[in-house]
């Protein structure tokens, strides 16, 4: 353009003194000014010339860079009649169609992952170069427990509230790992890079393997506990049948008595088996929930008379704080229930001795919480709760929480144990 400026400025100073020798050609009709003005006038000509032939083709070639910076690949050049800068002008013309196409293609892309992404059952977070952030897929919200993306945008992953954030954060670069949470939910857990413009940007892939693990669990311990139950059973039948015999025909003999007792000790010792074994079969036998729909704040009063005598026994003060609302929820009451009963029984021997068990309800969110000031919940211990025959009692035999697991996730609900910073371990049930 400055190009193009300084020839019109020299065209018109050229006009200007052609018109002022032909004024003074007027005057005096010598021969030098007629020269003169020759001279000028074939210097406009070639001046007009020379501006088809340079330099119009070089403006044009700076429209085109023009256009490359403002990323127009829309805008084509006109061909300037010259052979040589027409050439570079239908390869430039060429090169933006080919820049546009690559533009719709790669739009075209862009649009059908972020459909994939948008619609995938894998969480998928994408983090900027500051660890924080940038995209998260519904799924990942899921996940996370999170309402909306704005939510957690700019957020690095410390700065969040989830039991899953919380591992992800722990997750070595550009590695995979299995995370089992409080809840019973299962995870595999990638963090990964993409190059985007020379730069490595973080990302997690997150899928949910909670109902594939626990479909498999279950088939593998109903199996064993089938075989095993149809085992000891048999044998008990036979052993206790045996012994009955035995002791009918000791009764008639003498000095018999010490023996008859230790087969009494051997019956009872059978019988003890026979329901260790039938406990945990009763499990592989939960029926299907017979929906119907009760008060909440009702369920939880019945259920704390129920319980106010063991927790009287060991000097334990059992207090509702129940919302106003008193919400409508559906349930079998039977087997609810009985969850609640096996929560606050878990919670009493947890407490050594004068402790608190607090039963709280809310209408929104629509929860059930269970917490009390027991010995709390190890880290290490969160990661193996509601897994099949695990039991931080001695004698425990492992199934109660898996009966509240399999009686809640045939109920819809989702859940967490876990002890909180302030000390209080929760039990919480979300509707």
């Amino acid at each position: 353009m400055k190009l193009k400026s300084f020839f019109f400025i020299l065209a018109s100073l050229l006009m200007v003194v052609w018109m002022i020798l032909l004024f003074i050609a007027t005057q005096e009709n010598g021969w030098k000014f007629y020269l003169i003005e020759g001279i000028v006038t074939f210097s406009l000509f070639y001046l007009f010339y020379f501006y088809r032939k340079a330099v119009k083709p070089l403006n044009s070639i700076a429209g085109g860079m023009d256009l490359l910076q403002a990323q127009d690949f829309s805008s084509r050049l006109a061909p300037v009649g010259q052979l040589e800068a027409d050439r570079i002008i239908d390869i430039f013309n060429r090169m933006m169609n080919r820049l546009k196409e690559e533009r719709l293609r790669l739009r075209e892309q862009n649009h059908f992952l972020d459909l994939l992404i948008s619609v995938s059952p894998m969480g998928v977070i994408i983090l900027n170069l500051d660890e924080r952030i940038s995209m998260a897929n519904k799924a990942a919200l899921d996940f996370l427990e999170e309402g909306t993306e704005e939510d957690i945008l700019n957020k690095s992953m410390d700065e969040l509230s989830s039991a899953l954030a919380e591992e992800l954060d722990r997750i070595p670069k550009d590695t995979t790992t299995t995370i089992r949470l409080s809840d019973s939910r299962i995870y595999r857990c990638s963090r990964l890079s993409f190059i985007d413009r020379g730069f490595a940007h973080p990302f997690y892939l997150i899928e949910s393997l909670t109902s594939e693990v626990i479909k498999a669990e279950k088939k593998a311990y109903e199996k064993v506990i089938r075989m095993i139950a149809h085992e000891v059973n048999n044998s008990v039948a036979g052993i206790t049948s045996t012994l009955d015999t035995i002791d009918d025909a000791l009764q008639t003999m003498d000095d018999t008595e010490d023996i008859r007792e230790v087969m009494k000790v051997c019956v009872e010792r059978s019988y003890s088996m026979s329901r260790f074994i039938t406990n945990f079969a009763d499990v592989v036998k939960i029926p299907e929930p017979q929906m119907e729909e009760v008060h909440l704040n009702d369920r939880v009063a019945a259920c704390k008379i129920f319980m106010e005598n063991l927790c009287q026994n060991r000097d334990i003060d059992l207090h509702l704080d129940l919302c106003e609302e008193n919400p409508l929820v559906n349930m079998d009451t039977a087997l609810f229930e009985q969850v609640l009963i096996n929560i606050i029984k878990n919670a009493t021997e947890s407490i050594d001795t004068n402790g608190r068990i607090i039963i709280r309800t809310s209408a929104s969110p629509l929860m059930l919480e269970i917490g009390d000031t027991g010995q709390g919940i190890s880290k290490e211990t969160e990661t193996k709760l509601f897994t099949p025959f695990f039991s931080t009692k001695p004698n425990g035999q492992g199934i109660g929480l898996i009966f509240i697991r399999e009686v809640l996730m045939k109920h819809g609900c989702t859940f967490s144990l876990r002890t909180y910073p302030d000390g209080i371990t929760r039990f919480r049930i979300c509707f």
